[in-house]
């Protein structure tokens, strides 16, 4: 059939930029030989931390650790616009510096080591952005590259990236068996390309409060399987958490403190990425009616949780109870039909969710 715009036009829209989107990343990381990438992150032992999530929000981080299911999109463009200034802008500047004082460019280090602490030792594992390195490799200048959507009031650096900057100089210090003491951060603006840049200097008061300190205490939330408090460095921080209504802190949760296991019930906005994501890396976890009935090409693959009725205690299949997906009209209780007050029918929230998990494993 020939094409015409009567064909084209319906075929452009957001969700299938989405699809092709995700797609896309996918075959990326088969080409690149990275298909680790397309698998959902395992769960990391509580003791590793990963130095660009030191000194945020506790319970924003125990979340992504825990792989609780994200109730937004990753933010494609900004991680895009990260990449793209630091490969296309940053590199050749500051190959272009290096290369004025007779030194060289690496694109990234990693670190991996240890530190002693009070409940033990902590692991520190990353990859750098980019380093000013001698003709031997040997590091000399640490740099950190981010992007911000403007850098016309950013009149000194965040304490989360100077703790992730402390935490690659002291790894790259002990790796290469030298004193680097000194960083750069440079901020970049998304808008005009202009930077603002920060020189950090190694301070073993801040190492201690800023790395070791929160790492600590953070490991100790893991250890105890606690939900740590939420404390963002930022009030804004909120605002774009993707775990905001699992927190409490969107504007209109209905939901508080609720622990990293399990979909939110009669919650319909997690993304279909994220809610695979979610079902791939815990076994035994299935879909709330709720994401059933909004991802019904999900069915096929991944098992659907039973309503129930909180007055009779009957047990229904998703598929034997017609519902439109509305949150705000759930379905009656079948067996409860002739009673004076219906019943609507409930499905199961996060705790309840585990424990099927658990009993069906």
């Amino acid at each position: 059939m020939e094409p015409t715009a009567a064909t084209l036009v319906p075929k452009i829209g957001k969700e299938s930029f989405t699809q092709w989107q995700q797609h896309r990343e996918i075959r990326q990381n088969i080409k690149s030989g990275k298909t680790w990438f397309n698998l959902p992150p395992p769960e990391k032992p509580p003791e590793r931390h990963s130095p660009h999530q030191l000194n945020q929000c506790h319970r924003k981080v125990y979340y992504q650790q825990l792989n609780a299911p994200e109730e937004s999109r990753d933010p494609s463009g900004i991680f895009w616009t990260g990449t793209q200034f630091e490969e296309e802008w940053m590199m050749p500047y500051l190959e272009h510096i290096a290369n004025e004082s007779g030194a060289y460019i690496r694109n990234s280090m990693w670190v991996d080591y240890t530190v002693d602490t009070d409940v033990g030792p902590i692991h520190i594992r990353g990859m750098t952005d980019p380093v000013i390195v001698d003709e031997d490799s040997r590091p000399i200048l640490l740099t950190e590259i981010k992007t911000k959507q403007s850098v016309k009031y950013a009149t000194e650096p965040s304490d989360h990236h100077v703790a992730q900057a402390y935490a690659y100089l002291r790894g790259l210090s002990e790796e290469w068996e030298v004193d680097l003491r000194d960083a750069v951060l440079i901020y970049g603006d998304r808008t005009t390309l202009e930077i603002q840049v920060f020189h950090i200097e190694f301070d073993l008061d801040r190492w201690q409060d800023l790395v070791v300190a929160w790492a600590t205490n953070h490991t100790v939330f893991r250890m105890n399987r606690e939900l740590p408090p939420a404390d963002p460095e930022f009030g804004w921080e909120c605002k774009f958490c993707s775990f905001k209504h699992r927190c409490g802190r969107a504007k209109d949760s209905k939901f508080s403190d609720v622990d990293a296991y399990g979909f939110l019930p009669l919650f319909n906005e997690y993304p279909e990425a994220k809610v695979i994501e979610y079902l791939d890396s815990h076994d035994g976890a299935k879909l709330t009616p709720t994401l059933a009935s909004r991802y019904p090409d999900l069915i096929d693959q991944y098992e659907v949780y039973e309503w129930a009725c909180q007055r009779c205690s009957a047990i229904y299949s998703f598929g034997v109870i017609e519902w439109d997906g509305n949150t705000e009209s759930l379905p009656l209780c079948p067996g409860c039909a002739n009673e004076a007050i219906p019943v609507p029918l409930a499905e199961p929230g996060p705790e309840a969710q585990r424990i099927l998990d658990e009993d069906a494993q």
